[in-house]
Protein backbone atom coordinates (compact mmCIF):
# COMPACT_ATOMS: atom_id res chain seq x y z
CA UNK A 1 0.00 0.00 0.00
CA UNK A 2 1.41 3.31 -1.13
CA UNK A 3 1.53 6.58 1.58
CA UNK A 4 -1.31 8.29 -0.68
CA UNK A 5 -3.32 5.04 -0.62
CA UNK A 6 -3.19 4.72 3.47
CA UNK A 7 -3.46 8.83 3.77
CA UNK A 8 -6.43 8.95 1.05
CA UNK A 9 -8.16 5.52 3.16
CA UNK A 10 -7.99 7.43 6.98
CA UNK A 11 -8.60 10.94 6.30
CA UNK A 12 -4.89 12.41 6.71
CA UNK A 13 -2.51 14.03 4.22
CA UNK A 14 0.98 11.78 2.86
CA UNK A 15 3.23 13.95 4.81
CA UNK A 16 1.46 13.31 7.69
CA UNK A 17 2.08 9.27 7.18
CA UNK A 18 5.64 9.97 6.08
CA UNK A 19 5.73 12.07 9.50
CA UNK A 20 4.10 8.87 11.42
CA UNK A 21 6.73 6.21 9.64
CA UNK A 22 9.62 8.45 10.51
CA UNK A 23 9.03 9.37 14.13
CA UNK A 24 8.29 12.76 13.69
CA UNK A 25 4.68 12.36 14.87
CA UNK A 26 2.60 10.71 17.12
CA UNK A 27 -0.95 9.97 15.66
CA UNK A 28 -4.17 10.57 17.74
CA UNK A 29 -6.17 7.45 19.02
CA UNK A 30 -8.56 7.67 16.38
CA UNK A 31 -5.62 7.76 13.83
CA UNK A 32 -4.12 4.81 14.96
CA UNK A 33 -7.58 3.09 15.27
CA UNK A 34 -8.17 3.95 11.38
CA UNK A 35 -5.26 3.04 9.91
CA UNK A 36 -5.21 -0.18 12.32
CA UNK A 37 -8.83 -1.41 10.68
CA UNK A 38 -7.48 -0.39 7.00
CA UNK A 39 -4.88 -3.29 7.92
CA UNK A 40 -7.29 -5.46 9.75
CA UNK A 41 -5.13 -5.39 12.89
CA UNK A 42 -4.95 -4.11 16.45
CA UNK A 43 -3.45 -0.97 17.67
CA UNK A 44 -1.05 -2.73 19.22
CA UNK A 45 -0.04 -4.61 15.90
CA UNK A 46 0.97 -1.42 14.69
CA UNK A 47 1.86 0.65 17.04
CA UNK A 48 4.28 0.11 20.05
CA UNK A 49 5.26 2.70 22.68
CA UNK A 50 8.16 2.15 25.40
CA UNK A 51 8.43 4.32 28.92
CA UNK A 52 11.79 5.60 29.04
Amino acid sequence: MTQQALADAIGMTRQTIVAIEQGKYSPSLEAAFRISRVFGVGVEDVFGWTET
